[in-house]
């Protein structure tokens, strides 16, 4: 195995956080700076081309072995059309060898391409890269309370946005592997298909997601498989944060005094092109699986009328969430906050302000970093047009804007209580507990 590329580590954003709402007057704009290309020109060097299944040298001398076959048996609805893409070749072929022949990246609550560290890394350090998708059977049926552990809703939405992550994957020369098993299951299969050197994910804050990341670790590491992880669910990054995870305040104030004036990172560009997949292991790609197929009933999210009777407007995946957020974005500029003066509120400000776009953060269709940046650039505009109001309610900070940085930050603090309560071994403290007392 190749050592571990370094981490790109992205230029900062300043941001002032001022009582509970934060002021974006002082921003400045981010710019996608390309990691730099790695440039390894050996003497006397073989090259070695992409599509050969063997990094032995005595290959070339003699007839290649049999391409091994492999077909997953973990997907419930078994795939037609087997993958026939090829890798794409570096921009830049003196680097090939510097660069890992096959790797897997494994797609969890991040089913995006923008703003997507594992995705982007992959890409630049290996030569064909399998983006994959599982839909964990543990996550499904019947708790032990007797409500579904996902309802119809949600994973109605949550396959929209698998389908849609699939699109955005083969529109940039990739694709995605759907898989109906256990991950640690499902990866081992798929890196021994392969012959990935090499899995990156991003972490997850829950006790069970976290549970998932050791059980990956520990498969893999059998296998002498490297699990490369990256955080990319809050706007602050978790190594940026001015305290061990520990150390972390479990109120909410403390939390807040402690991040004030910590810059967040710049966004990643989604590239516009990919590595493709490997050749090797004759990997199908597998159906998106149904409602039915996750033991579901269809029937509960339609009415008599045999349409959705609820949530019709909530279509998953990364497309929605950026036009959402464009949209809301725009409406925003095109509205500043006047104050209350009749007693109705704004469509989108007062006590009904809302942008609407959680589900989307939740799955990850959306980054916290990506709406940060989309948000700030109609700052400007909305502070200029509040600062300029005649009858001065509300003040500069009393903007839409600094509202949702306000609950981004608000967002931050659940995520990493709940991280440093998922990774403590001992028992003394309870999450639920700390997070009651936040609100004080």
């Amino acid at each position: 195995m190749n050592p571990n590329s370094s981490e790109e580590e992205a230029l900062p954003i300043p941001i002032a956080i001022a009582s509970i709402s934060l002021s974006l007057s002082n921003l400045l704009p981010s710019h996608f700076l390309s990691p730099p290309r790695q440039i390894f020109t050996p003497t006397n060097s073989l090259r070695i081309p992409s599509q050969i299944s063997s990094l032995s040298i005595s290959s070339a001398l003699s007839p290649s072995p049999t391409k091994p076959f492999f077909k997953s048996t973990l997907s419930a609805n078994p795939l037609q059309n087997p993958l026939t893409l090829n890798p794409l070749r570096p921009s830049n072929p003196s680097s090939a060898a510097a660069l890992r022949r096959a790797s897997v990246v494994w797609f969890r609550n991040d089913l995006r391409v923008h703003d997507n560290e594992c995705l982007a890394a992959a890409n630049n350090e290996s030569m064909s890269v399998l983006p994959v998708y599982c839909f964990d059977p543990r996550d499904y049926g019947k708790s032990t309370s007797g409500f579904d552990k996902t309802g119809p809703y949600r994973a109605t939405f949550l396959i929209e946005s698998v389908s849609d992550l699939r699109k955005n994957l083969q529109s940039r020369g990739s694709d995605l592997v759907v898989r109906i098993g256990r991950p640690e299951t499902v990866l081992l299969e798929l890196v021994k298909a392969v012959g990935a050197e090499a899995v990156y994910v991003h972490k997850e804050v829950s006790n069970d997601e976290v549970k998932a990341e050791e059980k990956i670790e520990e498969v893999m590491k059998d296998e002498g498989v490297e699990v490369k992880s990256f955080w990319g669910s809050t706007l602050y990054h978790l190594d940026d944060l001015p305290f061990r995870l520990e150390e972390m305040p479990s109120n909410y104030g403390g939390f807040k005094d402690k991040v004030k004036g910590l810059e967040v990172r710049k966004t990643i560009e989604a590239l516009d092109r990919l590595v493709g997949l490997p050749t090797r292991g004759d990997v199908e790609t597998g159906e998106i699986p149904s409602l039915v197929d996750l033991g579901l009933n269809p029937n509960a999210t339609m009415g008599q009328n045999g349409k959705t009777t609820a949530n019709a407007s909530l279509v998953g995946g990364e497309t929605e969430a950026l036009q959402r957020l464009r949209n809301f974005a725009a409406e925003c500029k095109e509205k500043p906050h006047n104050g209350v003066k009749d007693g109705t509120n704004n469509s989108i400000y007062g006590a009904n302000f809302s942008c609407k776009i959680s589900p989307w953060l939740a799955m990850g269709c959306l980054s916290p970093r990506s709406m940060f940046d989309e948000l700030k650039k109609s700052a400007s505009s909305m502070i200029s047009a509040v600062s300029n109001k005649k009858d001065g309610a509300g003040g500069s900070s009393d903007t839409g804007m600094n509202w949702l940085m306000y609950e981004l930050l608000w967002r931050d603090f659940f995520r990493f209580i709940t991280r440093k309560y998922s990774c403590v071994k001992k028992h003394s403290d309870a999450p639920v507990t700390a997070c009651t007392g936040a609100a004080a």
